[in-house]
């Protein structure tokens, strides 16, 4: 099937309501390769209903380029105008190209000749005067109406990619303490456009493969699914690269690749987030790729594809020939060390020195979920956002109060700010370099009540507080709109992009 990229350029312009059958045809061969297999189904789709997504998903599933013909006004059984019949199936993602039909569908396959042409399965014990048409050039007429899971794939979708802003709470308590005004925090997500942001570390890409499940195995207790859809995401430091561009700043990321098709979709993506991806390749290792079959709304397995050996120092030296000359134009540089082997000691010294000079604010984020890392070798950062086993590990204290815990990280790290993130408990805070009240440690409850997909909560409040903390707002407002982004972030499957209107409308609330 089309990636997304390819759905969205090819996509039919909807200002065209009427076309001639040429012109119609002409269109569609302008947009499908040679290779492609085109599928066609017509109807007059009223309203579109489960049946009608159960029929066009089997159709998507059958070929590579999926038309749609809607049925004129005046034909039987139309009851609803042409054009919001149209838009309807516009509407819809898998449908490549819809028009309206005003000529009978033979006669129109009979020009386009379709490789497939489906039909619902109540026409197959009937007479179907495309049959013969569709024989005599070689395709195959199909009668299916589909299956029930895939009546369910538009909704899949849209926890993919829509967020439930709903479930957000903020805590007031908190905002009283700290005498935060929201009209300024509106005026300091304004001031993120200003900036000039760098990102460094190891890119990712997450595959999320929607799966229905379909039992137990007979033959050992095995659980059993079927794949339905394949999304794939931009993470790591790509996913705060696309964050940082979301909010408004100028963005420049720098990363390391393999030589795949998965890097050339990272770079594609990227580029379509409008982020100026600078990615060596490194022969040695594959581009990152996390797995994550889920069904029903829940994870039931990842599987990850890497490599986690340290870059060589040709490529350490690569890489900074690229950055150094960055760091003049940057005003914040943000570490996303996911310790897959981008940020080797000797890199992360060099880029501190080179930030030093030029008083350059930076920030890191080191995570050690499934591999061993420690934040506390980013020495002189000006904020810190590990989770509590991450900074446990980074000062070797399984037992001590988390306030105590955090004020050993500070002073390892030499970091500003500590901000240890603590899942469903929301997020400590310490702040010993900017006292409020009295206050040197505090606690932000989980905004987000009813969290979808928690994976790309860390990097989000990373992106949001630092930049906050970049444009002039105080460690505590920075936290909360940190607090902000990752609600909105967990709140949908998958990792899209944060958007400065979509802060806004959560704190203007």
């Amino acid at each position: 099937m089309n990636t997304e990229s390819d759905i969205l350029s090819m996509k039919y312009n909807p200002s065209k309501m009427c076309q001639d059958v040429s012109e119609i045809i002409n269109d569609i061969r302008a947009r499908v390769g040679s290779d492609f297999h085109i599928v066609f189904v017509w109807g007059n789709f009223n309203v579109v209903h489960p049946g009608h997504l159960r029929l066009l998903n089997f159709a998507a599933e059958c070929g590579d380029f999926l038309v749609v013909g809607v049925t004129n006004d005046g034909q039987p059984g139309t009851l609803v105008p042409a054009k919001l019949r149209l838009e309807g199936i516009r509407a819809i993602s898998i449908v490549d190209y819809s028009f309206l039909l005003q000529v009978p569908p033979e006669s129109f396959i009979a020009n386009l000749k379709p490789d497939i042409v489906v039909k619902g399965k109540e026409h197959e014990q009937r007479s179907n005067p495309e049959q013969p048409i569709v024989e005599s050039y070689g395709g195959k007429l199909l009668f299916s109406s589909g299956e029930v899971r895939f009546s369910s794939l538009d909704l899949l979708q849209q926890e993919l990619r829509q967020t439930n802003l709903s479930t957000i709470r903020k805590p007031t308590d908190y905002v009283l303490r700290h005498g935060i005004d929201v009209a300024k925090l509106a005026v300091f997500v304004r001031r993120l456009t200003t900036l000039r942001v760098l990102v460094i570390g190891d890119l990712i890409v997450d595959e999320y493969i929607t799966c229905d499940p379909l039992g137990m195995s007979q033959e050992d207790p095995t659980i059993v699914v079927t794949p339905i859809t394949q999304d794939l995401f931009v993470g790591g430091a790509g996913i705060v690269a696309a964050h940082a561009r979301g909010l408004g700043a100028d963005v420049k990321l720098f990363s390391i690749v393999g030589n795949d098709q998965t890097a050339m979709f990272a770079q594609e993506k990227l580029s379509h987030h409008g982020v100026q991806a600078h990615l060596i390749v490194d022969g040695s290792r594959p581009t990152t790729l996390k797995q994550r079959y889920r069904a029903h709304g829940k994870t039931l397995l990842r599987v990850s594809h890497l490599r986690q050996h340290g870059i060589s120092s040709e490529l350490i030296g690569g890489l900074l020939e690229q950055i150094a000359p960055a760091i003049d134009q940057a005003d914040l540089v943000i570490f996303s060390d996911f310790n897959y082997g981008c940020l080797p000691q000797d890199l992360v010294d060099e880029v501190i020195v080179f930030c030093a000079r030029r008083d350059v604010m930076m920030v890191a984020d080191s995570q050690a979920s499934s591999q061993t890392g420690d934040i506390s070798r980013f020495h002189g950062m000006r904020l810190i956002t590990p989770t509590e086993h991450e900074a446990r590990l980074a000062v070797r204290d399984p037992g001590a109060g988390l306030t105590v815990m955090a004020d050993a990280l500070h002073r390892k790290s030499h970091a500003g700010h500590v901000f240890i993130t603590l899942g469903v408990e929301g997020l400590l805070i310490h702040a010993p370099t900017c006292i409020s009240n009295g206050l040197v440690t505090d606690q932000l409850p989980a905004l987000n009540t009813a969290p979808r997909d928690v994976s790309g909560a860390g990097d989000s409040l990373l992106t949001c507080a630092s930049m906050a903390l970049a444009v002039g707002a105080n460690v505590w407002e920075s936290a909360y709109l940190g607090s902000i982004a990752a609600a909105c972030q967990v709140g949908r499957v998958g990792n899209l992009p944060l958007s400065a209107a979509e802060i806004m409308q959560e704190l203007l609330q």
